[in-house]
């Protein structure tokens, strides 16, 4: 209980005999004020000691925390990369009336991945549309990447 509860008198719980509610120290109490202004004071964090020392230097800051090189097996597979181009057609990307253009090339920019893009060139052409018998003019993506 508190320093407000000081003087009080309540039933133990566990005899059921009254008992009074004595005076805290004059140091709980004045950690009790100080919790009161600042609740974090009164906090596990608060009361526990910490002996933290912040590295100072005079020059540069050096790396701390430092990536690992890849393994040999990996790095040698990225160099056995070859150059490849994939075309997508507008056209072949509308399904059910509903263009998916964007969705797919974003899909397949995401298995590529970004670090392996190496150009990126938008497409304009024509083809016969079986249906209507005409010349339509559509868009697409050419996609230049190492894989």
């Amino acid at each position: 209980m508190d320093a407000s509860g000081a003087g009080s008198e309540i039933e133990c719980p566990a005899c059921h005999e009254t008992i009074v509610i004595p005076q805290p120290p004059p140091e709980a109490l004045a950690r009790q004020q100080e919790a009161s202004l600042n609740p974090i004071a009164s906090s596990a964090a608060a009361k526990e000691e910490k002996h933290f020392k912040v590295p100072a230097h005079a020059g540069p800051t050096a790396l701390l925390i430092k990536k690992a090189n890849k393994p040999l097996e990996f790095a040698a597979k990225d160099d056995e990369r070859v150059i490849r181009i994939k075309t997508v057609r507008r056209a072949d990307c509308v399904e059910l009336g509903k263009d998916n253009f964007d969705q797919i090339v974003s899909d397949i920019l995401q298995k590529i991945g970004q670090e392996h893009i190496i150009a990126m060139h938008p497409l304009s052409y024509t083809h016969l549309d079986a249906t209507t018998q005409k010349f339509i003019t559509d868009y697409g993506v050419m996609i230049v990447f190492k894989g």
